[in-house]
């Protein structure tokens, strides 16, 4: 699938600057990049999901927690992994280091391809709706209307990510500090209740919980949508400025922080709706506004819009650099690995994506998708963690700026295992689906890769399809 560097038109950059990602993203930037890409529309809509499978109040807050605590592990695993290998990709890198090209290019198949661009629509949709939804408050949103906003947001957030990695990271910045005051207006709310007496949502707190290792697991699984994006950083590790202190800070800083925000946003929602009120709603956070802020609820939809705005700004960003660093790698075509000469940002790879994301919006069913992508996700953190202890079995003496205690990717290992292997019996035909979709890559590896010796016709058709994008683009390869 590689053009091994056939038709790349060379370009003198004597008189530029050095052609490589920059590194533009301090430790402000890189906690905006992991809080303002977490939180997006989960917290906002769905916190029922715990409550249904835990069966009480007091063992879904405990599971809001635990949920964050595992995401630590999994993100100081990354952390040492990130400083180990400061490469961006994330676990592309990792998985090719540790175990090679055919593991790392079936992840960014399955990921970069199908789950991730599905998951930039699936947000774009949430965005539209919540925006659209002031303007329409007695009847349904049009479909049409939903489609075309997300189809615009896309399309503005790639723009913007494509011109300037200093303002995305900016507007990254600015919807981060949004949805941190919304869900801080909504924790002050029932903080306020709660002074006032309203603590009858909280007796018997665990009574009716369920201890049922398969309802838990279920559990977690709604609280890790709501967690997804902890290891967004390790995607930026070439942009980050003195990675090997701030990506462990970053890490430090947000992971602990969204945590503590998660579980009082939570305890607010129960103090003023109760229980049975979080079961019955769609949208906790527009129910919670509704009773509580009267003629100025609407603004609850229009700061959930925000939310999942800046959080898709976060995703684009990130699987960007995925499709970038799989081209250099060699697992894409050599036009998806060429930056551009006066904006320093993967433009061809961040087109690429755009274009895979506003499809999937027309496709139709995108929610189906979204049920195989925990699936995949956790089995690409395993195999993760698995290379970290491997390179800490077969290479202890490597520099590793950060080195977390061996406790730590042990127990978040074991926890992904649980995770994989009950949906096994509970899923069978999601855990099937996200198999084939895995190992649909490979017949692409073995004739996009394996087969090196392509038609002549071949190579020059892909020769002039990379000077094209050079052109159109006014982009040329990474400078060593």
């Amino acid at each position: 699938m590689a053009g091994d560097g056939v038709g790349v038109v060379t370009v003198d950059n004597s008189a530029l600057d050095k052609v490589e990602l920059k590194r533009t993203l301090g430790l402000f930037s890189g906690c905006a990049m992991i809080l303002g890409t977490i939180i997006g529309s989960g917290i906002f809509v769905s916190p029922k999901g715990v409550l249904i499978e835990t069966g009480s109040v007091g063992m879904a807050l405990v599971v809001w927690a635990l949920t964050g605590v595992l995401c630590l592990f999994g993100a100081l695993c990354y952390a040492e992994l990130g400083t180990l290998i400061p490469k961006s990709g994330g676990a592309y890198a990792y998985i090719q280091e540790g175990f090679g090209d055919m593991p790392a290019f079936l992840f960014m198949w399955a990921t970069a391809f199908i789950v991730l661009p599905t998951g930039n629509a699936v947000i774009a949709l949430t965005f539209a709706q919540y925006a659209l939804q002031p303007f329409y408050p007695t009847c349904e949103t049009p479909q049409s209307a939903i489609l075309m906003l997300a189809a615009l947001a896309m399309l503005l957030l790639s723009f913007i990510n494509a011109y300037s990695a200093v303002i995305t990271a900016r507007i990254q910045g600015f919807f981060m500090v949004v949805k941190v005051l919304a869900l801080l207006l909504i924790i002050i709310t029932g903080v306020v209740v709660l002074f006032e007496g309203g603590y009858e949502n909280f007796q018997n707190a665990f009574a009716e919980s369920t201890m049922k290792p398969g309802k838990i697991a279920i559990a977690f699984y709604s609280g890790l949508f709501s967690y997804a994006g902890w290891d967004a950083l390790n995607f930026l590790t070439e942009e980050l400025k003195s990675p090997y202190k701030n990506l462990p800070r970053a890490i430090l800083i947000s992971l602990p922080l969204v945590t503590v925000i998660y579980v009082l946003a939570n305890v607010a929602y129960f103090a003023v709706l109760g229980s049975a009120q979080v079961l019955e709603s769609d949208a906790v956070a527009v129910t919670f506004a509704m009773k509580k802020f009267g003629v100025m609820a609407w603004i609850m939809p229009i700061l959930v819009a925000f939310s999942t705005f800046g959080s898709l700004n976060g995703c684009i960003m990130c699987v960007g650099r995925l499709f970038f660093v799989g081209a250099r790698g060699g697992h894409l075509p050599d036009a998806m690995a060429l930056i551009n000469i006066r904006t320093f940002t993967p433009m061809p790879a961040i087109i690429l994506l755009a274009l895979l994301s506003i499809t999937m919006l027309f496709l139709g069913d995108v929610y189906t998708l979204i049920n195989y992508a925990t699936f995949v996700e956790s089995l690409c953190f395993a195999v993760c963690v698995c290379v970290l202890l491997y390179f800490r079995w077969k290479k202890p003496d490597l520099y590793r700026p950060i080195k977390v205690p061996i406790v730590i990717p042990i127990i978040f290992l074991l926890i992904c295992i649980f995770i994989l292997v009950l949906p096994i019996y509970t899923s069978p035909d999601e855990v099937a689906m996200a198999i084939v979709l895995l190992l649909s890559g490979i017949p692409v590896y073995v004739l996009g890769i394996v087969w090196s010796n392509k038609p002549v016709t071949f190579k020059k058709h892909l020769a002039s399809f990379t000077r094209f994008v050079q052109k159109v683009t006014y982009s040329c390869e990474q400078e060593d």
